[in-house]
């Protein structure tokens, strides 16, 4: 079997990121620099810190990530970069590095769509395969899409105001909780009572599969404020358990009745949320109550990664779909059916 390896390169957000993987499948590498140290003390990405900071280590990353393979660019097939959705200036870091690269070596060059990135990381040391529902839950993003195949995508629903990620970070920065504001949420929640206080559940109406935690966050802080102005304690447990419960409790009804809808009995999970502990526990279970067939990445797999942009590059590949220098960074690219991306101008 020929042997397929694609350089991958995440610069989307905040991680600086290079990986090689070979026939869409073994990760050979898989480098991170991560900058959310850098970051912390503002509570949130700074998009100007995160540009600058991909420029100083986007070549050392590469360079890691072909030497923990133990390949040279000459063994390289393609290079596939992350060209939208993100943020423009650390966008624009990674895919003029990969344009560059592929221009100086006579690679192909393949964008990738960072959602279409997260659906194949599930692809990544696994035989896991379309069709399928996918649940993208992250900082930035929280879509349900059916994965007719590896380049066939239908959106069926998406948030209209808040990701579940974001709304991690804001409830932990009303807790006075440090940033990421997800896996502290989670910790603390693990001490507290879910049922101690009835946050809402949006559901939006019967059969829809949009989200929104705009109002569930605006819950929490109405909870906490009307606690201050009357004096009164909070457990700060039960307020974190309380509202995890409820994002958890929507998150997993619409993805289990979009299978349903789909008339498809498999789930996959992808996004940086999809790490999370109660998260991954209440879709077992619901899984295994209506006889869905459940994949979620290892952790390293779901947060952003130069791994999961080689895998869904190696499927543009194999069916020689490339793009060439004028290939732009889009902050708010769509993922459309059947790999129709909307390149919109800046």
């Amino acid at each position: 079997m020929e042997k397929i390896r694609i350089l991958g390169i995440e610069t989307s957000c905040d991680e600086t990121s290079a990986a090689v993987v070979e026939n869409g499948r073994a990760a050979l590498s898989d480098v991170i620099y991560s900058q959310i140290e850098e970051h912390k003390k503002y509570g949130g990405v700074v998009p100007e810190i995160a540009s600058r900071r991909h420029i100083v280590k986007i070549d050392d990353v590469v360079a890691a990530a072909l030497d923990e393979a133990g390949l040279e660019l000459r063994d390289i097939s393609a290079v596939a970069v992350t060209h939208g959705p993100g943020l423009v200036g650390a966008l624009l870091v990674g895919l003029n590095f990969a344009k560059a690269m592929a221009y100086g070596a006579d690679l192909p060059l393949i964008g990738v769509h960072h959602i279409a990135g997260h659906i194949a990381s599930n692809y990544l040391e696994s035989d896991w395969r379309p069709p399928f529902v996918s649940l993208i839950v992250s900082g930035g993003h929280t879509q349900l899409i059916h994965v007719k195949d590896y380049d066939n995508f239908k959106i069926l629903g998406k948030t209209l105001d808040d990701a579940a990620g974001e709304a991690y970070d804001k409830v932990a920065r009303c807790l006075g909780l440090p940033y990421p504001g997800g896996l502290e949420i989670d910790r603390l929640a693990q001490a507290g009572n879910a049922n101690a206080i009835d946050f809402p559940r949006v559901w939006l109406g019967a059969g829809s599969f949009d989200f929104s935690f705009s109002g569930l966050k605006s819950a929490v802080l109405n909870h906490l404020n009307s606690a201050k102005m009357g004096g009164r304690k909070v457990n700060p447990a039960d307020i974190a358990a309380s509202f995890q419960q409820a994002v958890v409790d929507v998150l997993v009804k619409k993805s289990i009745a979009a299978c349903q809808t789909a008339g498809c009995g498999k789930l996959a999970v992808a996004g940086g949320v999809a790490a999370n502990s109660h998260l991954r526990r209440s879709l077992e279970k619901a899984c295994a109550a209506h006889g869905i067939v459940l994949h979620i990445p290892k952790p390293a797999y779901c947060t952003d990664n130069a791994a999961m942009i080689a895998a869904a590059g190696y499927y543009d590949y194999i069916k020689g779909r490339f793009d060439g220098p004028g290939l732009n960074a889009v902050p708010s690219l769509v993922l459309g059916e059947s790999n129709e991306i909307a390149k919109a101008t800046l």
